[in-house]
């Protein structure tokens, strides 16, 4: 590990130790204990105004697009126990398009900023899934979500060009358990990202929850604070072309204001945990933002006209395309699946 990283950790750690004791979770009967006893904390980043959003209300700012024009036939208003019935209404083509031009900076975009004690209040910025493999074996995700991804003064910015900003950004973190005790957990950043031993990642003060570094603008997961390089995947570097930064900014719990569901990959369905929460919305397999603009709209730019540098990129899909159901602690993408035992960036 470079002299670097260990500073970063211990600085981190030292941070943790001092940190005060959070608000016990209150989670559905039903919930394995473990979830919670060993659920992430996240760190976002300080200077990030784009904070974790209400999953509900981002419909409330939103109408559902195929191909830039307004489905027909969708249920008004849509909401978290309706939103599955565009899967038929063009399924993986929908996208839930910003009603505000996002170039004015609307409010909704910023989320909410957790309060002392980690929680989200007012907004459930997570969907805590639950798969029981059977023997033992329990993968369990944990989905964060925000209403936009801001690629400006992180690794989207191209040599000072802006790419990658989208409307909706889904990330996740998954903890690996057997018996009920954690083995693995994987890390979301952009196409791919990291997976570590449990043993081997920064523990919050309790010595228990692992600690998540979101990075600026982009809310990629990462293990320790600092600069990451993500230019080439399973290649992580202190420095490069394409950045991240992270810090130890502003806690945040999602347990504190979350869904939970028990998720059977048999059936491919979602069990909410209480008859309170909506599982409607899991099956929504369109896109949680804006379609990508087309060069001939007035917000989109690109880097001296190449293809796949534009400033807009087009929203992310939902926890339901996350590949719930693993057979590595990876997503099987066709990148090595490499676990980690050192922490790097």
């Amino acid at each position: 590990m470079s002299s670097f990283s260990s500073i970063a950790s211990l600085l981190a750690l030292v941070g943790g130790a001092f940190s005060a004791p959070l608000t016990r979770r209150q989670a559905p009967p039903g919930v394995p204990d473990f979830v919670l006893t060993y659920a992430p904390i996240v760190y976002l980043y300080s200077a990030d105004p784009y904070r974790p959003s209400d999953i509900g209300t981002q419909l409330t700012y939103t109408q559902p697009e195929v191909n830039f024009s307004i489905v027909t036939g969708a249920q008004t208003p849509l909401t978290l126990d309706n939103l599955s019935d565009l899967k038929s209404l063009g399924g993986g083509d929908v996208y839930l398009t910003a009603t505000d031009n996002i170039d004015g900076n609307p409010s909704w975009l910023y989320g909410v900023t957790p309060d002392s004690t980690g929680k989200t209040d007012g907004a459930v910025s997570c969907a805590i899934i639950v798969n029981d493999h059977g023997a033992g074996l329990v993968d369990a995700f944990y989905m964060y979500f925000y209403a936009f991804s801001m690629a400006v003064h992180y690794g989207g910015d191209y040599f000072g060009f802006i790419v990658g900003d989208h409307v909706g950004d889904w990330e996740h973190n998954m903890i690996r358990f057997q018996d009920g005790v954690p083995q693995a957990v994987w890390y979301s950043q952009h196409a791919n990202g990291e997976a570590f031993t449990y043993q081997s990642v920064e523990k919050y003060a309790d010595g228990r929850r692992p600690i998540v570094h979101s990075a600026n603008g982009s809310h990629a997961n990462y293990a320790i604070t600092g600069t990451h390089d993500h230019t080439i995947p399973d290649l992580n570097l202190f420095i490069g072309p394409v950045e991240d930064y992270t810090d130890s900014g502003p806690i945040w719990d999602p347990t504190l204001a979350a869904y939970y569901y028990s998720y059977d990959a048999a059936s491919s369905t979602f069990a909410a945990y209480d008859d309170s929460t909506p599982p409607d919305w899991l099956y929504f397999t369109g896109h949680w933002g804006d379609a990508q603009y087309p060069n001939s709209d007035p917000r989109q730019t690109t880097v001296f006209g190449i293809d796949g540098t534009q400033m807009y990129s087009g929203g992310p899909t939902g926890p339901e395309d996350k590949q719930l159901n693993r057979t590595r602690v990876c997503p099987d993408n066709g990148d090595a699946c490499i676990v980690r035992v050192l922490l790097g960036p």
